[in-house]
């Protein structure tokens, strides 16, 4: 197992004023990245070279190995400037998780280049055979954000021979991606599918969370839970969302509604709203954040986050979801014809988290064994 210390090396691995440039140049070029249906490969290029991508990879691979809150608000602001951006900003960066869990071998090939750039989809979609030095995989995977600019493409597996249902690595090269994201929101995203015919994978070219793995290098990060550390950052997206439609409801402050003669601003029901749309907003984050720290502590002096920290990470995640949305639908209502334009962002943004919300880490249903658990009876924590 690596332990390494991320201080010597986390200063040259992440440039936040270059990822701030990176995002000020997203936030200019919204229109093109919905348009384009994918982010422009300059905007890549930037956002690679910022070091944002690798902010959770182990330090001794050349990443950051950030704590847990670092990223999140990475994340938030990625998407309150574009939430395209923002989604894959939050995809590669939480897929970085998986370096601190694979063998190092493999590690070292895939996230020891300082370009790379993963993604994937996590269920196990594909299905897989053992051959000679590893299993050979077939099949179609949705929703693969970013995965045009990847370097390394994941999807989960069923090995039929072996009932592991582990995230595998493909080289790009054996990847055919399907042109079909036609969709609402979360245009710029290029969540196509995609699919392998055939591909080898050699034998632990994977990660197997369903064993509960013990981590390939020992940190909090690696300690933390998993699957709470990626709801948390597809939260993150909605509050960073939800952040702008805030500041473009006050922009529009001085607009005067037809037949009316006050402002927006000056008007008590678009009061009531904008500050019903902050507290939800702000509300939510501070419970994140009240999570995180907690579980870090832990994680940090015990090596391990309890199940009922891992219960209310998944529970402020999935709250905060919810209550961003209804912080943008307040802002959107609030704003009247205006936000129908699509020279409006605030009409962009409205789409963007109502897709956001649809992602399984933060839907609704999770909500039921996270009640379950707290009225004390017997629940599986397996996907906490």
């Amino acid at each position: 197992m690596t332990s390494q210390s991320s201080a010597a090396v986390q200063a040259s691995a992440f440039d936040p004023d270059r990822f701030t440039a990176a995002l000020t140049d997203a936030r200019a070029r919204s229109i093109e990245i919905e348009t384009n249906g994918t982010l422009p490969t300059d905007l890549v290029d930037q956002l690679i070279d910022s070091g944002i991508f690798r902010l959770w990879v182990p330090t001794h691979l050349g990443g950051s190995e950030a704590d847990v809150a670092t990223m999140l608000d990475a994340i938030e602001n990625a998407a309150y400037h574009d939430g395209s951006t923002g989604w894959c900003v939050m995809i590669a960066g939480t897929t970085g998780l998986n370096a601190g869990f694979l063998p190092d071998e493999f590690a070292r090939e895939i996230y020891g280049d300082p370009r790379a750039v993963t993604g994937g989809f996590g269920m196990p979609a594909g299905v897989a055979t053992s051959v000679d030095g590893g299993i050979r995989v077939s099949g179609t995977w949705a929703w693969g954000s970013g995965t045009q600019h990847c370097t390394w493409i994941g999807g989960g597996v069923r090995i039929e021979d072996r009932r592991e249902a582990p995230f595998v690595y493909f080289d790009p090269a054996d990847v055919t991606f399907l042109d079909n994201w036609h969709v609402s929101g979360m245009k710029g995203t290029g969540s196509t599918d995609y699919s392998v015919a055939d591909a080898f994978v050699p034998e632990g070219r994977w990660v197997s969370f369903a064993s509960n793995p013990e981590p390939s290098t020992d940190s909090p990060l690696y300690r933390f839970s998993f699957l709470g550390a990626l709801g948390l950052g597809v939260a993150s997206v909605t509050v960073g969302l939800a952040r702008r439609a805030i500041d473009e409801l006050v922009d529009l402050g001085e607009k005067k509604p037809a037949g009316s003669s006050k402002g927006l601003a000056e008007r008590a029901p678009v009061q009531l709203q904008l500050a019903e749309a902050e507290a939800s907003m702000r509300a939510a984050r501070a419970f994140m954040r009240e999570v995180v720290a907690d579980a870090w502590d832990t994680a940090a002096e015990a090596g391990s986050v309890t199940d009922e920290q891992k219960r209310s990470i998944r529970l402020a995640a999935n709250h905060a979801a919810q209550s961003c949305a209804h912080a943008v639908d307040l802002c959107y209502h609030a704003a009247g014809g205006t936000a129908v334009y699509e020279t409006s962002h605030l009409q962009r943004v409205f789409r963007d988290v109502h897709v956001a919300t649809q992602h399984g880490m933060i839907a609704g249903r999770v909500m039921e064994p996270l009640g379950r658990m707290k009225f004390g009876l017997p629940t599986s924590t397996a996907q906490f």
